[in-house]
């Protein structure tokens, strides 16, 4: 999709602008100030190496407390789209994809890569790096295109989605799959997914106050999945499909 000229005028520091500055997700949001010690606690700093000092056998390894970072600790929110080791998979749709890891434009909304009509990234889905890593009892947030000129795109049926249905994101290093269930479909439009309630639900808590994501008030993982719907006007779709998922029990 294009994204808008308009510049929001959100900066460091300042709260969420919600303006009508649309692309994937349709939401405008302000950059988290950077965090003062010692990390974002969604994109922590990644563990350096250690000497080897002698060999520990692997039974006496204790497995991480949490998901592992999927990105540089210092990368910034700016930057561009950046591959993360972790894949998507709806098994009811039989849908399985890559996914990259993007920031916020410098209109302050979230990127939504686009290409060619043969280009990749329209069977790829893109998780927020101001959302939560996947597994942490906080919200991520993944979003998709729904289609392009060239044909549907990775998230074309995402509509299908019901409450009960399975989601696993797969880390890619480890083979391990957080799993999700869908508890609620729905459709929004533009104004509606405007709303800040709404917001905090997609996004979480801290991103939509211009922070780094917050523990969940269930302490359970939470995961959004996001795609246009409904018309396309001017420059984008006129509705929302949100998918709502909690950790699997």
């Amino acid at each position: 999709m294009t994204v808008p000229a308009r510049r929001a005028s959100s900066r460091l520091g300042r709260r969420l602008a919600l303006t009508s500055a649309l692309v994937l997700t349709g939401f405008a949001l302000a950059e988290p100030e950077p965090p003062r010690d010692p990390g974002p606690p969604a994109v922590p700093t990644p563990p350096t190496t250690t000497p080897a000092a002698r060999a520990v056998p692997r039974e006496q390894i204790a497995a991480p407390a949490g998901p592992l970072p999927l990105v540089d600790g210092a990368l910034d929110l700016r930057a561009g789209p950046v591959p993360v080791p972790i894949s998507l998979h709806l098994p009811s749709l039989g849908i399985e994809a890559a996914v990259l890891g993007v920031g916020l434009t410098e209109d302050d909304v979230m990127d939504a890569p686009t290409g060619g009509l043969d280009d990749p990234v329209w069977g790829q889905a893109f998780w927020y790096r101001g959302s939560a890593v996947p597994g942490s009892p906080s919200t991520a947030l993944i979003a998709g295109h729904v289609g392009s000129r060239g044909g549907p795109g990775v998230f074309a049926r995402l509509g299908e989605l019901a409450p009960g249905d399975p989601i696993i994101v797969e880390d890619l290093r480890t083979g391990v799959g957080m799993r999700y269930v869908v508890t609620e479909s729905a459709d929004y439009t533009l104004e509606e997914a405007a709303q800040p309630e709404l917001m905090t639900r997609i996004y979480g808590a801290g991103p939509v106050a211009g922070q780094w994501p917050e523990p969940s008030a269930d302490g359970l993982a939470h995961l959004t999945l996001v795609t246009c719907s409904g018309t396309f006007r001017g420059e984008t779709h006129d509705h929302r499909r949100v998918v709502s998922a909690v950790e699997a029990p």
